[in-house]
């Protein structure tokens, strides 16, 4: 059975750090491109940062300079480094999983909540 759990959500004032994970099992990340996404209130599901298998990675405008995702295979775990986090990062954050050449996303986590405050 294939489970991604995130941990490392949680409350920060802006301008703060925090820094998410998410732990694979039942399948072997190295074969997959691996996502951080988000919901806020009342929004939809925006892409936030995406690895591929190569280690290249996308960011979505709104965190271009501020995140940073990284992967570790020998870990099974994918990570996303958060500064300068502002007001607008309040959401939940989930990881996902998807095959290279997908372009669905296949395994979802449950998501972890961070809310910045002023």
């Amino acid at each position: 059975q294939v489970q991604l759990v995130e941990s490392g959500g949680g409350s920060v004032q802006a301008g703060g750090s925090l820094r998410l994970s998410c732990a694979a099992s039942g399948l072997n990340i190295t074969n997959y491109v691996m996502g951080w996404f988000r919901q806020a209130p009342g929004k939809g599901r925006e892409s936030v940062a995406s690895i591929d298998t190569d280690a290249s990675t996308t960011y979505g405008d709104a965190v271009k300079g501020r995140f940073t995702v990284s992967r570790d295979n020998a870990k099974n775990a994918l990570y996303l480094q958060m500064d300068s986090l502002q007001i607008e990062d309040t959401a939940i954050y989930t990881c996902a999983a998807r095959y290279r050449f997908a372009t669905r996303w296949r395994h979802w986590g449950q998501g972890t909540p961070v809310t910045v405050s002023s």
